[in-house]
């Protein structure tokens, strides 16, 4: 008796090459552990912030002042935000300015986060709805920008700023912006 063929039992097999086509392209990349952005090269994107009680904020504009920056997406709940703080307290006692952006957080968390941690940003905005992360394209907190004085994003950094990262990506960038 003739077992009649079924194409279905070709699926699996091209789901399993389709797989793995993926995984070879995504090692392929120049730095296969970096999120790719679309901003990279182009104006960042509208600020658009509240303010944050006893702290100074900033607009757009502030992105353009001539000076290389950071801008740090943060929150008190976030824990990786705790691991990289003792890093941005260090870039911004370097003379970094770094500017915060607290994203979806309550108004006495992050006062409190600061407050216990110390505060290394030089002005600090609110994203209550987390709209201006959706402009960005944040995927999620922490994540950072490495601003020019023009205002164009020079690199973006998703997850904790380290020391290795200050070294291996922060630096380098740094330098070639010309801010170190």
């Amino acid at each position: 008796m003739a077992r009649k063929f079924s194409p279905m039992l070709l699926i699996p097999p091209a789901l399993f090459a389709g797989f793995v086509i993926l995984a070879a392209v995504g090692m392929m990349r120049d730095d296969p552990d970096a999120l790719p952005s679309a901003l990279i090269g182009r104006q960042a994107p509208a600020v658009a912030v509240g303010p944050m009680s006893g702290k100074a904020t900033f607009d757009g504009a502030t992105l353009r002042d001539g000076d290389v920056k950071l801008v740090n997406f943060w929150a008190s709940w976030c824990a990786p935000c705790r691991v990289e703080h003792p890093s941005l307290e260090a870039l911004a006692a370097e003379g970094i300015p770094i500017y915060g952006v607290n994203y979806k957080d309550k108004p006495e968390n992050a006062r409190g986060f600061l407050n216990e941690l110390g505060d290394p940003y030089t002005a600090v905005g609110v994203d209550e709805a987390g709209r201006m992360a959706l402009d960005w394209g944040v995927y999620g907190v922490p994540e950072t920008y490495l601003i020019d004085g023009d205002g164009t994003i020079l690199l973006r950094f998703a997850g904790p700023i380290t020391q290795r990262v200050i070294s291996e990506r922060l630096r380098p960038a740094l330098q070639r912006a010309g801010a170190d």
